[in-house]
């Protein structure tokens, strides 16, 4: 499907495209890397591998392209269920994969309004690598940040990748597999997402309590 887009923008004279994509993790890990499970025989995290791979398409096309990298949506706390979940004492506890490194995140609203900033920079972003972030946080700062908005307490709990990937919901093994890659190789995944280069296409980034507190209302708590 990315061939066929890249094809027809070829021969159509697309003058820019914004390519939505990912690491394709295997260039940081062989299939035989055992620190976590290959999946469809073929993939460690295959949504992301397979947009990695296809970056090839637009890079042979030769349209001039930009590659655009989202990260952990905030919005999973209303889509996904990722919000704290409210102990018997009416304590909170946040658990989720994110072991002790600090996780790129992006209001999904933003994504779009990074898009528009980057045709609007036309030929400076051709060729380029750009991140949609609006802040870096910590499993303890995501906590801590809920607790400011919703007035009550919030700890955090790490879920280890290998209990994530064992939960049994569709997409488990995927996305304990994609935390896990998160964690493991930080330095790669946050470095394509610096807050500092989204804010140059869309200043208007949201931070995870500007978020919180303007989508208060829609989050079960």
């Amino acid at each position: 499907q990315a061939t066929a887009v890249a094809e027809a923008a070829k021969a159509a004279g697309v003058q820019h495209i914004v390519w939505s994509t990912l690491e394709d993790t295997r260039k940081w890990m062989s299939l035989e890397d055992d620190r976590m499970p290959t999946l469809q025989g073929k993939y460690k995290v295959p949504h992301m591998d397979s947009k990695g791979e296809a970056d090839a398409a637009f890079l042979e096309s030769g349209v001039p392209t930009t590659f655009l990298y989202a990260a952990f949506y905030w919005d999973n706390a209303i889509m996904f269920g990722m919000a704290p979940r409210k102990n018997e004492d009416g304590s909170y506890t946040l658990a989720l994969p994110f072991g002790d490194k600090a996780l790129p995140g992006v209001a999904a609203s933003d994504i779009g309004a990074v898009a528009f900033g980057i045709f609007k920079g036309g030929e400076k972003y051709h060729g380029k690598q750009v991140g949609a972030s609006g802040e870096h946080v910590t499993g303890e700062q995501m906590a801590a940040t809920y607790a400011k908005v919703f007035g009550v307490e919030v700890t955090y709990s790490h879920l280890p990748f290998d209990v994530y990937r064992g939960l049994g919901f569709p997409g488990a093994e995927e996305l304990g597999n994609m935390f896990q890659f998160f964690h493991d190789f930080s330095d790669v995944h946050a470095g394509l997402r610096a807050v500092e280069v989204s804010k140059e296409a869309h200043p208007g980034m949201q931070t995870l309590e500007a978020w919180l507190v303007a989508n208060k209302d829609s989050i079960s708590m």
